[in-house]
């Protein structure tokens, strides 16, 4: 394959090949994300990033590191439109300060009940309407700025704020013992904080990240509408969120 036999210093003409090959990835990632799309953004825009990562991606990528070249671009495409969409990021301060306010009670709730709180109790806490809870997570759900991909960045780079798509790809032979205990450390961290989530929640991530539902599909699944999906989406997200942040 093309992308396999791939090494530095190509031509225009096998740049338009690596283009062509990738471009369906480059769409499909997009249309992943357009759940995340502020109103001044479209999923044209989120291709054009795309094809702007790739592009980098070329030109940056060293055959010496263990990577493929397929890999590495699949990364920087994805990482170029997530960076797009937090420069975007049209949250107004108050909603911002809300979802912050529900990230810290999921967090403090679960440390006193020694388990995952519900919708009510969470609602309890903040003194507020399960159904006003509700429609913050649903307004929450373009603005959060994480994903399960971003959450297995902060793993993978042990939250220290500098994520390195080299260090991520490399070999973990090349880590010292005390860097292979800590990225596993942190990994196991992760897998718990999914296991504990609530059963639904557990499935709507599962559904939406590894069978690559749509909300909408999703919602038929579950027999509620998708905007209940969008918050049981954000719900999940900020649980995880909560407990990866008490790690760091």
């Amino acid at each position: 394959m093309m992308l396999q036999a791939y090494k530095t210093g190509i031509d225009e003409a096998e740049k338009e090949k690596i283009l062509h090959e990738l471009l369906p990835f480059i769409k499909y990632t997009a249309y992943r994300l357009a759940w995340r799309l502020p109103p001044q953004l479209t999923v044209d825009d989120l291709i054009s990033v795309g094809v702007i990562g790739l592009l980098d991606a070329i030109e940056r990528y060293d055959p010496s590191k263990q990577a493929n070249i397929k890999t590495f671009a699949e990364y920087r495409i994805r990482g170029a439109m997530l960076d797009e969409l937090r420069a975007a990021d049209w949250t107004p301060k108050h909603l911002q300060k809300k979802i912050n306010t529900i990230k810290n009670a999921y967090s403090e709730l679960q440390q006193k009940l020694g388990r995952q709180p519900t919708e009510e109790e969470v609602a309890d806490e903040l003194e507020i309407e399960i159904g006003e809870l509700q429609s913050l997570l649903e307004k929450a759900h373009r603005s959060i700025s994480i994903s399960l991909d971003e959450i297995s960045s902060r793993v993978d780079d042990r939250g220290d704020g500098n994520y390195d798509i080299h260090e991520h790809l490399r070999d973990d032979t090349s880590l010292n013992p005390l860097e292979l205990l800590e990225r596993e450390d942190a990994k196991e961290h992760l897998k718990r904080a999914i296991e504990a989530l609530p059963e639904r929640e557990k499935l709507i991530l599962s559904l939406y990240y590894w069978e690559e539902l749509t909300f909408k599909e999703i919602g038929a699944v579950l027999n509620v509408s998708e905007s209940r999906v969008s918050q049981l989406h954000s719900q999940a997200l900020l649980r995880l969120k909560a407990e990866m942040e008490k790690s760091r």
